[in-house]
Protein backbone atom coordinates (compact mmCIF):
# COMPACT_ATOMS: atom_id res chain seq x y z
CA UNK A 1 0.00 0.00 0.00
CA UNK A 2 1.33 3.44 -0.71
CA UNK A 3 0.56 6.58 1.02
CA UNK A 4 0.44 9.45 -1.25
CA UNK A 5 1.05 13.20 -0.54
CA UNK A 6 0.10 16.90 -1.81
CA UNK A 7 -1.70 18.77 -4.29
CA UNK A 8 -0.76 18.81 -8.08
CA UNK A 9 -1.89 21.57 -10.52
CA UNK A 10 -0.74 20.68 -14.23
CA UNK A 11 -2.29 20.65 -17.74
CA UNK A 12 -3.86 18.32 -19.96
CA UNK A 13 -3.98 18.94 -23.77
CA UNK A 14 -6.01 18.10 -26.06
CA UNK A 15 -5.76 14.68 -26.72
CA UNK A 16 -6.18 13.87 -22.61
CA UNK A 17 -2.58 14.00 -21.73
CA UNK A 18 -1.94 14.71 -17.94
CA UNK A 19 1.68 15.69 -17.40
CA UNK A 20 2.55 14.28 -13.78
CA UNK A 21 4.64 16.23 -11.77
CA UNK A 22 7.97 15.16 -10.69
CA UNK A 23 7.30 15.09 -7.03
CA UNK A 24 4.31 12.98 -7.64
CA UNK A 25 6.22 10.49 -10.33
CA UNK A 26 8.51 10.31 -7.57
CA UNK A 27 6.58 9.05 -5.31
CA UNK A 28 5.09 6.82 -7.66
CA UNK A 29 8.45 5.42 -8.83
CA UNK A 30 7.75 2.02 -6.98
CA UNK A 31 4.94 0.98 -8.39
CA UNK A 32 5.14 2.78 -11.55
CA UNK A 33 5.31 0.04 -13.83
CA UNK A 34 2.59 -2.22 -12.82
CA UNK A 35 0.38 -0.05 -14.78
CA UNK A 36 -2.91 2.40 -13.04
CA UNK A 37 -6.85 2.34 -13.35
CA UNK A 38 -8.67 5.27 -14.02
CA UNK A 39 -12.49 5.47 -12.85
CA UNK A 40 -15.29 7.62 -12.38
CA UNK A 41 -15.33 8.81 -8.47
CA UNK A 42 -18.28 7.71 -6.00
CA UNK A 43 -19.24 11.24 -4.65
CA UNK A 44 -17.80 13.83 -6.40
CA UNK A 45 -17.24 15.26 -10.47
CA UNK A 46 -13.64 14.04 -10.71
CA UNK A 47 -11.65 11.00 -11.80
CA UNK A 48 -9.50 8.47 -9.12
CA UNK A 49 -6.22 7.04 -10.18
CA UNK A 50 -5.23 3.65 -8.56
CA UNK A 51 -2.18 2.04 -8.28
CA UNK A 52 -2.84 -1.83 -9.92
CA UNK A 53 -1.97 -3.44 -6.37
CA UNK A 54 -4.89 -1.08 -4.48
CA UNK A 55 -7.12 -1.64 -7.36
CA UNK A 56 -6.83 -5.54 -7.27
CA UNK A 57 -7.74 -4.89 -3.08
CA UNK A 58 -10.07 -3.57 -3.93
CA UNK A 59 -11.47 -5.99 -6.72
CA UNK A 60 -11.15 -8.61 -4.40
CA UNK A 61 -13.72 -7.08 -1.58
CA UNK A 62 -16.04 -6.74 -4.44
CA UNK A 63 -15.46 -10.22 -5.42
CA UNK A 64 -16.76 -11.32 -2.10
CA UNK A 65 -19.73 -10.04 -2.73
CA UNK A 66 -22.84 -12.45 -2.94
CA UNK A 67 -23.47 -11.81 -6.61
CA UNK A 68 -27.10 -13.00 -6.39
CA UNK A 69 -28.17 -9.96 -4.58
CA UNK A 70 -29.08 -7.61 -7.41
CA UNK A 71 -27.96 -4.60 -5.65
CA UNK A 72 -25.08 -5.83 -5.16
CA UNK A 73 -24.37 -6.86 -9.19
CA UNK A 74 -26.19 -3.30 -9.72
CA UNK A 75 -23.51 -1.81 -7.55
CA UNK A 76 -20.69 -3.52 -9.27
CA UNK A 77 -21.61 -2.50 -12.61
CA UNK A 78 -22.07 0.92 -11.80
CA UNK A 79 -18.63 1.10 -9.95
CA UNK A 80 -16.81 -0.27 -12.45
CA UNK A 81 -18.44 1.70 -15.49
CA UNK A 82 -15.65 3.09 -17.46
CA UNK A 83 -12.92 1.78 -15.62
CA UNK A 84 -9.69 1.93 -17.93
CA UNK A 85 -6.29 0.32 -17.24
CA UNK A 86 -3.39 3.55 -18.23
CA UNK A 87 -0.04 3.67 -18.15
CA UNK A 88 2.52 6.29 -18.13
CA UNK A 89 4.23 7.36 -21.28
CA UNK A 90 8.13 8.45 -21.48
CA UNK A 91 7.53 11.85 -20.54
CA UNK A 92 5.47 10.95 -17.14
CA UNK A 93 1.92 11.38 -19.00
CA UNK A 94 -1.30 9.28 -18.65
CA UNK A 95 -3.20 9.41 -21.07
CA UNK A 96 -6.86 9.55 -19.88
CA UNK A 97 -9.99 8.47 -22.12
CA UNK A 98 -12.06 10.91 -23.75
CA UNK A 99 -15.08 10.12 -22.62
CA UNK A 100 -14.17 10.11 -18.31
CA UNK A 101 -12.94 13.21 -19.06
CA UNK A 102 -16.09 14.53 -20.70
CA UNK A 103 -17.30 13.26 -17.03
CA UNK A 104 -14.83 14.90 -15.20
CA UNK A 105 -15.41 18.28 -17.16
CA UNK A 106 -11.13 18.19 -17.70
CA UNK A 107 -10.17 20.38 -20.18
CA UNK A 108 -6.79 22.50 -19.77
CA UNK A 109 -6.08 23.04 -15.93
CA UNK A 110 -6.17 19.85 -13.70
CA UNK A 111 -5.55 19.67 -10.12
CA UNK A 112 -4.06 16.17 -8.94
CA UNK A 113 -4.62 15.48 -5.01
CA UNK A 114 -3.67 12.80 -3.04
CA UNK A 115 -6.14 10.82 -1.06
CA UNK A 116 -4.68 8.39 0.95
CA UNK A 117 -3.94 5.76 -1.31
CA UNK A 118 -5.02 7.06 -4.58
CA UNK A 119 -5.31 10.30 -6.85
CA UNK A 120 -8.08 12.09 -7.30
CA UNK A 121 -8.41 13.90 -10.82
CA UNK A 122 -9.97 17.49 -11.11
CA UNK A 123 -10.92 19.77 -13.56
CA UNK A 124 -9.11 22.72 -11.61
CA UNK A 125 -12.56 25.01 -11.58
CA UNK A 126 -14.55 21.90 -10.12
CA UNK A 127 -12.02 21.05 -7.73
CA UNK A 128 -11.56 24.43 -6.23
CA UNK A 129 -15.22 24.94 -5.82
CA UNK A 130 -15.44 21.21 -3.82
CA UNK A 131 -13.27 22.72 -1.50
CA UNK A 132 -14.88 26.12 -1.66
CA UNK A 133 -18.32 24.58 -0.59
CA UNK A 134 -16.63 21.74 2.14
CA UNK A 135 -15.07 24.71 4.23
CA UNK A 136 -17.88 25.81 6.36
CA UNK A 137 -18.40 21.99 6.94
CA UNK A 138 -15.15 21.02 7.27
CA UNK A 139 -15.09 21.76 11.37
CA UNK A 140 -18.28 19.48 11.60
CA UNK A 141 -17.16 16.91 9.42
CA UNK A 142 -14.15 16.29 11.09
CA UNK A 143 -15.62 16.35 14.63
CA UNK A 144 -18.43 13.91 13.18
CA UNK A 145 -15.63 11.78 11.36
CA UNK A 146 -12.91 11.36 13.52
CA UNK A 147 -14.13 13.11 17.15
CA UNK A 148 -15.02 9.51 18.22
CA UNK A 149 -12.81 7.64 16.89
CA UNK A 150 -9.73 6.25 19.40
CA UNK A 151 -6.75 6.09 17.36
CA UNK A 152 -5.36 2.79 19.18
CA UNK A 153 -8.00 0.89 17.84
CA UNK A 154 -7.24 1.55 13.98
CA UNK A 155 -3.72 0.06 14.64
Amino acid sequence: MINLIGTYECKADAKGRVMFSSALKKQLQPILNEGFVVKRAVFQPCLELYSMEEWNLLMAKLNKLNKFKKKNNDFIRRFTAGVKIVEFDAVGRILIPKDLCEMAGIKKQVVLSSAVNIIEIWDKERYEKAINDATEDFADLAEEVMGNTDFDELS
